[in-house]
């Protein structure tokens, strides 16, 4: 008797369990006995993947922060990569994470279980030099970004674009009903540890500036999960000076799409929030070894993906040093207001919406990956 088939997945940060999950509900309705376990979150344990690491664990961001847990990515690289030679998968699908998963590609290119990735890593802003290494050892890139697969032509690499996740799900995301009256504004710190510790009091420093402006100020902060709430809320504590903001749990789509403006970590929530309409200011901040590292590596002229994909400045970017509160607050008091500023924004948000096409509800990629699965019988 057959067994039913099997998927591994990798998707090591919270916006790539996001992504998987609806690939693997779009694979399920086809398979519905697909046997599913992997590195991922609490969206992938919710479509049945049996989880072997969360992402809570395994999102960190920068060179200093991942060389201090260099000892829990090796055991688990190691760990994994035995656990896919005994299980053997029909197909391997890696979600973004590009460091671990390429790593993890090399380390199976000669077992008989096809390996895809989805989101392909930002050759087109470093490390060009990685494309003939993807080639090597992937069997399938599956990319959200329309220039993308022709970086990998004559490499013999089956490169293709299947859409882009976001612009599906937020078509259906609807204001948060719980806003209530006055101006409204989110702070989107990010999903990270590191990323809460460098920015959440800054943003609400800018927002305390904000409020000058705008006495009916609200402020309300989406947190990916508890652990990141009460991260916050700790922080909070250190600075009674600061009017507290409501910390909810989740929803950061619902939050995002009814506030007037937005104060967003750079990452994919940037992405997001154009998708969904909201005007807002892109902040980052990293440690002094990774961002003197990147200045160096990033080859590109803005950080904020919808820039990139708008191909000029839509959304103002505070990186580093430049994320001071009193500047941002300068920036974004006109966001707040019905300004020219914010109509311009609003206008170009709308033309990197039209410069992307949905990919069906996961529907392309669970195509892209089933195909894989299907060439060979389970062993």
């Amino acid at each position: 008797m057959t067994r039913p088939r099997r998927l591994l997945i990798i998707a090591g940060e919270h916006s790539g369990d996001a992504h998987a999950a609806r690939v693997l509900r779009a694979m399920k309705a086809r398979m519905p006995d697909l046997e599913v376990r992997g590195f991922g979150g609490d969206r992938l344990a919710a479509e049945g993947m049996e989880v072997r690491e969360h992402v809570r664990e395994l999102s960190v961001m920068g060179i200093w922060e991942v060389l201090k847990r260099y000892g829990y990515f090796r055991r688990v690289f190691h760990a994994l990569v035995a656990e896919a030679r005994s299980w053997r998968p029909d197909a391997v699908l890696m979600v973004d994470y590009p460091g671990f998963n390429l790593r993890f590609a090399k380390a199976v290119k000669d077992d008989p279980f096809p390996v895809a990735q989805y989101i392909c890593p930002q050759v087109w802003a470093w490390k060009k030099s990685r494309i003939p290494n993807m080639a090597k050892v992937l069997d399938r890139l599956i990319c959200i970004f329309p220039f993308e697969p022709a970086l990998f032509e004559g490499t013999g690499l089956d490169a293709r674009y299947c859409g882009h996740p976001m612009v599906d799900e937020t078509e259906r995301v609807e204001a948060d009903p719980d806003w209530g009256d006055g101006r409204k504004l989110a702070l989107v710190p990010g999903s990270r540890k590191q990323e809460i510790d460098r920015l959440f009091l800054p943003m609400l420093e800018t927002a305390e500036r904000v409020r000058r402006a705008y006495s009916d100020l609200r402020v309300r902060v989406p947190a990916a999960d508890a652990d990141l709430a009460e991260r916050m809320r700790t922080l909070l504590a250190s600075r009674p000076d600061l009017t507290p903001p409501e910390i909810v749990e989740g929803r950061m789509r619902e939050l995002v799409k009814g506030a007037d403006a937005a104060l967003v970590t750079s990452g994919t929530a940037t992405l997001e929030t154009a998708l969904l309409g909201t005007p807002m200011l892109i902040v980052y901040k990293t440690s002094a070894l990774t961002y003197a590292v990147g200045k160096r590596v990033v080859k590109v002229p803005h950080i904020g993906m919808v820039n990139l994909v708008a191909e000029r400045e839509v959304c103002p970017e505070f990186i580093q040093d430049a994320a001071e509160p009193g500047a941002m607050a300068e920036a974004l008091a006109p966001l707040m207001g019905e300004t020219p500023e914010r109509a311009r924004m609003i206008e170009g948000l709308r033309e990197v919406r039209e410069r992307l096409v949905s990919d069906e509800g996961g529907q392309k990629v669970a195509e892209a990956v089933l195909e894989l699965m299907e060439k060979e019988e389970p062993a």
